[in-house]
């Protein structure tokens, strides 16, 4: 990644060989001289958060590692930063597409799938907090915006910010299939609760896992939950 001071870090998960994956080495990285990322509405200070491994998104990628390939589903990751789950189910093989509104998210999924040996994957631009007649359009640093619907719908500690117009709701269900499951982890966030409701709203049932671990030898401890949620005929 020219420009850009980077690691490789090696990545365990059960059910998958390890991962290599190439992340920001910092978060005092920032680099938007077209202003793209700005026009998206990323801070200078949230710019290299994507670029960031979190542990909600390996606890994520753990609990896609353990769940069975089902043939023809289609998966959206959303808000995919590393797109670590993503890398996961599309090495099980997967539907995979990674989705995310970071100029640079791309580039990155397109450099760990070289580094770990796999196949070009399905990659989309995503982002709810815009209106809906913005999302329809394509920029140049968007490549194609999310399309289409999808069996499984994705995502690692999306509820960071106070979502007064239910976009993040709004956008699942505008891409989940009629019978759809989302899967959520969340790391204890306090916007849980207004999310609830805009799911409920669209018609979702929720259900609710703890996944907290105590602190072991070369493994941190983690506070948060599962958010599962079902519409349709499974529901």
């Amino acid at each position: 990644m020219p420009g850009y001071r980077t690691h490789q870090t090696r990545i365990a998960i059960d059910g998958v060989d390890d991962l290599v994956i190439r992340s920001l080495a910092d978060r005092r990285q920032f680099h938007d001289p077209q202003g793209h990322a700005a026009l998206l509405g990323i801070s200078s200070a949230s710019w290299p958060l994507f670029g960031m491994p979190w542990p909600s998104g390996l606890q994520l990628a753990a609990h896609l590692a353990a769940r069975p390939v089902q043939a023809g589903e289609r998966i959206l990751e959303i808000g995919c930063g590393l797109a670590l789950p993503s890398l996961v189910g599309h090495r099980r093989g997967a539907d995979m597409t990674a989705s995310d509104c970071h100029p640079l998210a791309a580039a990155f999924l397109r450099a760990n799938l070289r580094l770990n040996g796999l196949e070009p994957m399905s990659y989309r631009h995503g982002q709810w907090n815009v209106p809906a007649r913005e999302r329809a359009r394509d920029g140049p640093a968007r490549g194609s915006i999310v399309r289409g619907r999808y069996d499984l719908i994705i995502g690692s500690d999306l509820l960071y910010e106070r979502d007064a117009r239910g976009g993040l709701a709004a956008f699942i269900a505008h891409h989940a299939k009629a019978d759809a499951l989302v899967w959520i982890v969340d790391p204890d966030r306090g916007n849980r609760p207004a999310f609830h409701r805009d799911m409920a709203g669209a018609g979702f049932t929720r259900d609710e896992q703890r996944l907290d671990r105590e602190a072991a030898e070369g493994v941190a401890a983690y506070r948060g939950r599962l958010l599962s949620y079902r519409r349709g005929l499974s529901a």
